[in-house]
């Protein structure tokens, strides 16, 4: 356990002086109950606390051309579920949670046991040692998503816009449709129509399947 638990602290780039601070952070409910040990729940309440507020600061420190809702809008995107499961995938949390007896019979753990579990570690983390080393872990891996996010914000939703249009009259079938795909992985561009009661508005191209959508989205909103 003490080999993994070192190997983790490599991964995540800090070390900490109670162990059982991080192994509390790494327990889930499952494990707790079928060892009579603590959970990592309470740590994951305190650690959302931190996260939204350090996120917050640092898009008001960093974005200044962000407006209050947009800021928000961002926050939402970098550290939701989604968000907060990339950052633990990349830092392959999987492998250092403690599950007990009826997790661990499922193919896969579940998207918000890993997601949680990172709240647990921030919480962990300040802790053990202070604002600032927390500080540094959540903005060393919500940078790169909070600028991912702070790109998107601005641009018009032509889906929503789209279906708000077609629904003036009542209620309508919108589908979307990937109907090309091209391209190596690294390097692959998506081609979706979308129809309208079964009629086809228009067609776009994308180098994802969102983008894709969006611009058939804009361009039926053109033809219209």
């Amino acid at each position: 356990m003490n080999i993994q638990l070192e190997e983790f602290e490599r991964i995540i780039e800090y070390k900490f002086s109670n162990k059982n601070l991080l192994i509390n952070a790494l327990t889930h409910s499952s494990y707790a109950y079928d060892h009579h040990t603590q959970s990592n729940e309470r740590l994951e309440f305190l650690g959302d606390s931190i996260l939204e507020f350090i996120s917050s600061k640092f898009l008001f420190e960093n974005y200044s051309n962000l407006t209050e809702g947009e800021m928000t809008k961002v926050r939402a995107t970098a550290v939701c579920e989604d968000g907060l499961y990339q950052i633990a995938t990349k830092l392959h949390f999987e492998k250092y949670i403690l599950l007990g007896r009826s997790e661990l019979s499922s193919p896969n753990i579940k998207k918000a046991i890993i997601a949680d579990s990172v709240e647990a570690l921030i919480a962990a983390i300040f802790l053990d040692s202070n604002l600032e080393s927390a500080q540094k872990f959540i903005e060393r891996n919500i940078a790169e998503p909070i600028k991912i996010a702070s790109q998107n914000v601005g641009k018009k939703d032509y889906k929503t816009v789209l279906q708000e249009k077609l629904q003036e009259h009542g209620a309508v079938s919108i589908k979307y449709t990937i109907i090309d795909e091209k391209g190596p992985d690294h390097d692959k561009s998506f081609t979706a129509q979308v129809e309208f009661n079964g009629k086809i508005l228009a067609s776009g191209t994308g180098r994802s399947k969102k983008d894709a959508e969006m611009e058939a989205a804009r361009k039926a909103l053109e033809n219209l």
